[in-house]
């Protein structure tokens, strides 16, 4: 495999969940996201050398992919296509469980201590580097993954304990 190759399936191992992800936010839609992907993909292959020469391949490469998903939006064929009938009303059980899944998520939350809290909520939901927390947090890596890890332990253990409670 050519250098130039080598370079390129490394970037795309390490981005390619990141760009799916941004795709699907741009289009809605998973398997759309995907073909969005795969097309801005195959031009950043195509214009690699450049773009190795000019720096920063993942904003380009974000940049492709929001593109892509804009001009698949205005082609014909990729439209998307209604199937089955739209309900007439919402179903509020539903809507309700998601908003009692939230309230229970947050009640676990509340149930950790202030820097396990902030170690949970920077790395998973802010979805920030352990590096990222310990510099915001002011403590080291380690700490910001003990503290994490033991934070997630804690919430399973709460929402376990709150679900129990239910089913009794």
């Amino acid at each position: 495999m050519a250098e130039r190759d080598r370079e390129f399936v490394e970037f795309v191992e390490g981005a390619s969940a990141s760009l799916r992800r941004t795709a699907f936010l741009v289009v809605g839609d998973r398997h759309r996201a995907d073909d969005v992907v795969q097309d801005a993909l195959y031009k950043l292959y195509l214009a690699w050398p450049k773009v190795r020469r000019v720096g920063n391949p993942l904003a380009y490469a974000r940049r492709m992919v929001v593109n892509a998903a804009h001009d698949g939006g205005r082609r014909p064929w990729r439209r998307e296509v209604a199937i089955g009938d739209v309900p007439d009303r919402v179903d509020r059980e539903d809507f309700a469980a998601g908003y009692a899944d939230r309230d229970e998520v947050l009640e676990a939350l509340r149930s950790l201590g202030p820097r396990q809290r902030a170690c949970v909520v920077l790395r998973y939901y802010e979805d920030l580097s352990v590096e990222q927390t310990a510099e915001i947090l002011g403590c080291t890596a380690g700490t910001v993954k003990s503290q994490a890890a033991r934070g997630l332990d804690t919430l399973r253990r709460a929402i376990d304990r709150r679900r129990t409670s239910r089913a009794l």
